[in-house]
């Protein structure tokens, strides 16, 4: 009984490992992988090296992609691409949901109160621009700032 004791805490310390570490990475591979291999041609990427463009066609395990102003066409596989730009369609992006919609609306009814503020408005006039005889020749400009402070 002692011996089962003694190993609790290496066990624990396993279980924990696995929750915290191993699980979220299989189910980030997890999502990784099917996002890759939902990639189809027209779809915008990011390559691991940074290499952004356009997906011409998809093989099994290469895409040829698009890149640049002169449309050059480079061959990646399929590992290589570290994110899809625009995985949904651009009309599912566009279309707002009802409870979107709903929370639109809330927003509007709710109007804010008046608040007084003091305004600071501030008048610059330049008295005179005169050159200083320096080495460097740099203009030296007098400026006077006033301020208003008015209540709403």
């Amino acid at each position: 009984m002692e011996q089962l004791m003694s190993l609790a805490p290496l066990i624990l310390l396993i279980v924990i490992m696995y929750f915290l570490l191993i699980r979220p990475q299989k189910k980030r591979d997890k999502q990784i992988n099917t996002m890759r291999s939902a990639i189809k041609a027209g779809d915008q990427i990011i390559t691991i090296g940074g290499i952004y463009g356009t997906v011409v066609k998809a093989k099994d395990e290469q895409l040829v992609i698009q890149v640049g102003a002169d449309k050059t066409k480079i061959e990646v596989a399929r590992w290589a691409v570290s994110k899809v730009l625009n995985e949904e369609p651009v009309a599912a992006r566009t279309k707002k949901t009802a409870t979107e919609e709903d929370t639109e609306q809330e927003v509007k009814k709710i109007k804010p109160k008046k608040l007084e503020k003091s305004v600071s408005t501030a008048t610059v006039s330049t008295e005179a621009i005169e050159e200083t005889p320096s080495e460097d020749s740099s203009a030296e400009a007098v400026v006077e700032v006033t301020e208003e402070k008015t209540a709403e």
